[in-house]
């Protein structure tokens, strides 16, 4: 059977490029940006360096993003992006860079379930959840 991948995408705006460079100094991985302006010649001047299509793969995670083209709210709170593993330094490193100018709602603290949890909301109006368990043997 084939695999089927799911990857989140994530809009902003008008600042995509910044947002995705933070998460790839973050994340490590490879970063490709493609603009409007680069793919479609005919662009309005005021919107051809937005990023129509930026995705970050090959690092510790992988994710597609983009700059809305609309006025459409960013953003809900209904959906989090997920940090989930038993490095705790390394989880707790990323946590820290993550939280950098955004708002911590839960310190990572160790939880009724066990594990160290937290989240947060970044600089750029993401959600955040970091858990961090004990490797399973």
């Amino acid at each position: 059977m084939k695999k089927v991948n799911l990857n989140p995408y994530l809009f902003f705006d008008a600042n995509c490029r910044e947002a995705m460079q933070f998460y790839q100094n973050i994340f490590g991985g490879e970063l490709t940006v493609q603009t409007f302006g680069e793919l479609d010649k005919s662009t309005p001047e005021d919107l051809k360096d937005r990023v129509m299509h930026a995705n970050l793969m090959g690092g510790e995670v992988e994710f597609f993003a983009s700059d809305a083209m609309d006025s459409s709210p960013l953003g809900s709170g209904k959906i989090s992006m997920t940090l989930h593993g038993s490095d705790e330094e390394k989880l707790r490193k990323m946590f820290e860079q993550l939280s950098e100018g955004g708002k911590v709602n839960q310190a990572l603290e160790r939880q009724v379930w066990g594990d160290i949890y937290g989240d947060l909301i970044d600089k750029y109006d993401v959600n955040w959840m970091v858990n961090i368990g004990t490797e399973k043997e």
